[in-house]
């Protein structure tokens, strides 16, 4: 509400009943505080707490008393001397390697191929293409693991009902091919959401870019290198980011799939931080330490996208 009060020529003027106006940067700061606080109690804490725990000796004993004795970065070295977790870190890689290239060409194929269809069809591809990207992480490893089943498997069965195999493969059980069956499953449910970022980044794309191009007589392949790629690489910058943080953080898949077999062939980082405090001897510290290491890995791993794309982005 405004009240009005005389100026000094006799008329009114506007008179705020709360006195002067925010500025629009503290207003802003003002109506975030709620969202700050939740998010300090929701994820700072447990941070906090985390690193707390990564610098102290924390297993059952420990636990016991109630009295963490402190051991600086013992923790870590421990870590980062074990041969287990830098197998770990290894299948890691790999694992964060596949799933990023292969869901990021994918997608840009998928939600290319979408853009050209009318619009009935394109609605219902991306209804159907939306599906995996609604199941459970867990219900989707359930299923493919029972499409894995060494005898009575869909995929094992479709295959040799095409002739392609002549004995049954044990996708999941074979340490040649059990990493690779966990990263169909998560390619699997994750591509939809890359895809729908990178339909929506091509609506943005002016048609009189292309309809210049033609005219100047480009081809389609000279037109996606030169026009599409181009102005998509804003959202494959962000793409890569989040398809890395997610990636390299996986457990859902491996406790459905593998459980970390057979033997340690699909042990991840996430897998040796779970393992390690939450099964015995339950040395929590070791595992807050190794899930602190693994947050690190993935903001350099962010950092390193953006110094060396975020210029060709610009």
């Amino acid at each position: 509400m405004r009240s009005t009060v005389k100026d000094v020529r006799g008329g009114s003027a506007p008179a705020h009943r709360f006195g002067r106006e925010l500025s629009p940067g503290l207003l802003g700061f003002v109506m975030n505080v709620p969202t700050l606080l939740v998010l300090a109690l929701v994820l700072a804490y447990p941070i906090y707490y985390a690193g707390y725990l990564s610098l102290h000796r924390v297993s059952l004993p420990q636990l016991r008393s109630g009295v963490f004795p402190f051991v600086g970065l013992d923790n870590y070295e421990r870590v980062l001397t074990d041969p287990l977790f830098l197998l770990s870190l290894g299948n890691t890689l790999v694992f964060t390697a596949i799933t990023v290239v292969v869901e990021v060409a994918a997608a840009v194929a998928i939600a290319i191929l979408i853009s050209q269809q009318d619009i009935w069809t394109s609605r219902v591809t991306r209804f159907l293409i939306l599906l995996p990207y609604a199941v459970p992480p867990i219900a989707n490893g359930l299923i493919w693991s029972f499409m894995y089943n060494f005898k009575q498997g869909f995929l094992n069965r479709l295959l040799f009902s095409a002739g392609l195999i002549d004995t049954p493969i044990n996708w999941a059980g074979d340490a040649d091919t059990a990493l690779l069956a966990v990263t169909v499953p998560y390619i699997w449910r994750t591509l939809p959401f890359a895809v729908l970022l990178v339909h929506a980044a091509l609506q943005g794309i002016s048609k009189e870019l292309y309809e210049a191009a033609s005219v100047d007589g480009a081809g389609g392949w000279h037109r996606f290198v030169h026009i599409t790629l181009p102005m998509l690489m804003p959202v494959i910058v962000v793409l890569l980011v989040l398809r890395t943080s997610f990636s390299v953080a996986v457990f859902d898949e491996i406790l459905a799939v593998t459980q970390g077999g057979p033997g340690d062939a699909t042990w991840v980082a996430s897998w040796y931080s779970y393992k390690k405090g939450f099964a015995p001897p339950f040395d929590i510290g070791g595992g807050a330490a190794s899930a602190f290491i693994l947050a690190l890995i993935v903001a350099a791993l962010a950092l390193l996208y953006v110094k060396l794309l975020y210029r060709r982005v610009d």
